[in-house]
């Protein structure tokens, strides 16, 4: 297992992530092998902090959080032997790390794809705001309609297992990555499962999305764009 967590200016966060997550290794299985925090274009001490916690740390100037995922993804695609699965979550500590065991038993289950689902679970007041919630709602209704899944949250926090997830073909650079990649697991036709998760504030920065409303406009569109521009492809 290998974990990828994209961040941006999270210096203040992204070293309590990473610890969590050795932490747990402790008592995870399979076995946590390596820690992937991807750089993407921080004017702080992000990656600095990262490896002092004890991760591998890459840089990746394009902007997006699909391309920190994406510069994460070639990294492991040139370790051997490759990861049973990969982990992707935030730096901003609002994941709960301890949930992870939850999120892997249902891969050990058989799933393919595991989403950690915020709405199924508990949610710190103010961790998810108004608009947040509204889009959220919205293109997991879209999801439905179109594809005919039934998910209730496109959340950060998930696994997927490594041999499905390079079959995917992942390519959206921004805020699509994580609809696109819960499109085509429903188009693949891979086995998927959600698991209620708790979700917190972040633990400090402040968030590239819902801190301005143009962030969460832009994001809400470009979740939206991308789960209609799959539907139309063969």
């Amino acid at each position: 297992m290998d974990v990828i967590i994209p961040a941006l200016n999270e210096e203040a966060t992204v070293g309590h992530v990473v610890r969590a997550l050795r932490d747990q290794a402790q008592k995870q299985s399979p076995a946590l092998r390596q820690i992937v925090v991807v750089d993407n274009g921080s004017t702080d001490s992000t990656a600095v902090v990262a490896k002092a916690a004890g991760a591998v740390v890459l840089s990746e100037s394009e902007q997006g959080y699909g391309a920190a995922c994406l510069r994460g993804l070639s990294f492991l695609a040139k370790q051997e032997p490759a990861p049973d699965c990969v982990v992707f979550l935030d730096a901003d500590g609002s994941d709960e790390v301890s949930d992870l065991p939850r999120l892997m038993d249902a891969l050990i289950r058989g799933a393919d794809l595991v989403i950690g689902s915020r709405t199924l679970g508990s949610v710190e007041p103010g961790s998810l705001q108004p608009a947040q919630r509204a889009g959220n709602a919205v293109a997991t209704s879209l999801i439905r309609v179109v594809y005919g899944q039934r998910y209730t949250d496109l959340g950060p926090f998930r696994v997927i297992r490594y041999p499905a997830l390079r079959a995917l073909g992942m390519n959206d650079t921004g805020y699509g990555w994580t609809v696109e990649m819960q499109v085509k697991a429903v188009r693949r036709g891979l086995r998927i499962t959600e698991v209620p998760v708790h979700y917190h504030r972040r633990k400090g920065g402040e968030s590239k999305i819902s801190a301005t409303m143009k962030g969460s406009v832009q994001a809400g569109a470009k979740i939206l764009y991308t789960i209609l521009r799959h539907s139309t492809q063969r």
